[in-house]
């Protein structure tokens, strides 16, 4: 009979909890910023709050990665910015054009995937502003291209949020990969490095200088172990 033992359970989770109080910084920070957006964007609307939304849903999930893993490639300010102002626009557009919703949707999803990874800011919520603009410009709500404005002002603030507060609490952001080693065996570290990535065919979120330095830094500890 299977038990399922503290152990077992624990190795069914793919993620590590957070150590110390980071799960507390990372709430802390996301609340912030969410406010910060709302706030701001609704100053800047002033009285067309009623007919343009002051907060979109994609933030929720821009937050998360902003404030939670500031580190990732995916959450870097270009990341955030590029990556849902570009989607949000090509879901309005295919949502104009195309008139159909579910026509808008899947092209627009498919289209902002394509865009963020050739410009280098693939972001994981921006699939969610594009299929939120397709579904708003060709559903019955019929969204323009001033709804683009909030969702601009949005994603600022989050951003400008996401800068003061990350640096104040010890997180780099931009976020910058330690410095290593430049000596010859260490960069033929990190050819081996891009090398094995290139043979497993697979994007992981994490940036390569990071993944050298990690290495870098467990070797030293081994070696000062087995001294």
């Amino acid at each position: 009979m299977f038990r399922l033992t503290s152990a077992r359970f624990t190795a069914l989770l793919p993620q590590h909890a957070f150590d110390r109080l980071d799960w507390l910084r990372s709430a802390a920070g996301a609340s912030i910023g969410i406010a910060a957006a709302a706030t701001i964007t609704m100053m800047l609307l002033g009285g067309d709050r009623t007919t343009l939304p002051w907060l979109v849903a994609p933030m929720g999930a821009s937050a998360v990665l902003i404030f939670a893993v500031p580190a990732s490639p995916l959450a870097q300010p270009w990341s955030v910015i590029g990556g849902n102002l570009f989607s949000a626009a090509i879901g309005l557009a295919f949502g104009l054009w195309a008139g159909s919703p579910a026509l808008a949707a899947s092209l627009a999803v498919g289209t902002a995937i394509a865009v963020m990874i050739f410009a280098r800011c693939l972001h994981p919520p921006g699939g969610a502003c594009a299929l939120l603009c397709a579904l708003g410009a060709a559903g019955a709500d019929g969204w323009s291209w001033p709804y683009l404005w909030p969702i601009a002002a949005n994603v600022l603030a989050l951003s400008l949020a996401g800068f003061v507060f990350n640096n104040a609490t010890g997180h780099k952001w931009p976020h910058r990969a330690p410095a290593s080693d430049t000596a010859k065996a260490q960069a033929d570290m990190r050819e081996d490095i891009e090398a094995v990535l290139t043979e497993w065919d697979e994007v992981l979120d994490v940036d390569i200088d990071d993944l050298h330095a990690l290495l870098q830094a467990t070797n030293a500890r081994a070696a000062r172990r087995t001294a």
